[in-house]
Formats: C-alpha cells, structure tokens, sequence
C-alpha cells in the first residue's frame, strides 16, 4: 500500500464508523484523489464519486460554479473552491467533500498566483474552510503533494469532528 492509499485507508476507516460518505471535486489533480481513495479495498463503502472538473464551463456545468464567481477570483481561489465542494455535496448522498483547483504548471502561472498556488476546499456537516497551499517542483510533484496534504487535512478535519 502507498503512502496515499494508507492516508485514504485511515480516512475511509473513519468516514465508515461515522455512516458519512465522501465526494470529490478536482482540477489540477484531474481525478488522482478518487483513484486514490478506490484503490483501496472497501472504499464503496464511504466513497460516493468524484467530479473531474478541469475546464470552467465543466465547473460550472457540473458543480454550479457561478460565471460571476468564476470572471471575478479566477479558477484557482477560494471562493471557486468552496463553490466546487458545495456543488458536489449538492449532486452526491454525501456529507464530506473535497474541492481542489490550482496551478500544477509548468506554465499558468502568474505574479499573483505563481504555479505551485492550490486551493482545496474541505466540508462536512456543519463546516466548511478553503485553504491556501503553496507547493514546489515539476507538475507531477505539485499535484502530488496537493492530493497529500487533502488526503491528511481531511483525515485531521474527521478526525477531529465536531471540535473543529
């Protein structure tokens, strides 16, 4: 088992003891959170779907993220990400989701949002936080490193649910 898959085991293991299901809702990472989390053995019990949403009109259309929102903040930000996650819980029979748009590279960087910027959006019941991540290397190592730390901070978020 990788090191992804332990942290999507330990994750699954606490979404089943609470009945709560998961969903995602993914740009940069194009899906890699799903894969991780249904290659592990039993995940239909606590993973619902995932939304690759790479394109503005897929978020939109899929997610309901609003084109206002969307010509406002740009798809890698906060509110676009908290959007994303929503619409997700909205079109699944789940109660956690993860929403994660940024710049993966090597080029769509800019001064404001250099590549290596990630948003990810976490909600369970009651709770919702988007945050900012700032990480470094080629693309492949940016997306990993963003699915890593979704995969824990929600672990930590479940884990620590209601005291949050």
């Amino acid at each position: 088992m990788t090191e992804l898959e332990q942290y999507a085991n330990s994750l699954g293991q606490l979404l089943r003891e609470k009945a709560w299901r998961l969903v995602t809702a993914e740009s940069c990472t194009g899906g890699w959170i799903a894969q991780t989390v249904t290659s592990v053995n039993g995940s239909s019990d606590w993973f619902d779907c995932g939304f690759v949403s790479y394109s503005n009109t897929s978020k939109q259309a899929l997610l309901g993220v609003k084109t206002e929102t969307l010509e406002q903040y740009g798809a890698v930000s906060k509110p676009v990400v908290l959007e994303m996650v929503q619409g997700a819980i909205s079109q699944s029979q789940t109660q956690v989701g993860i929403a994660i748009s940024g710049i993966a590279g090597p080029g769509g960087g800019t001064e404001d949002k250099p590549v290596g910027t990630v948003w990810i959006a976490y909600i369970l019941p009651n709770f919702i936080v988007a945050k900012l991540y700032h990480f470094t290397g080629n693309r492949q190592e940016i997306r990993q490193a963003s699915v890593k730390v979704a995969l824990i901070q929600l672990l930590e978020y479940v884990k620590n649910y209601p005291d949050i």
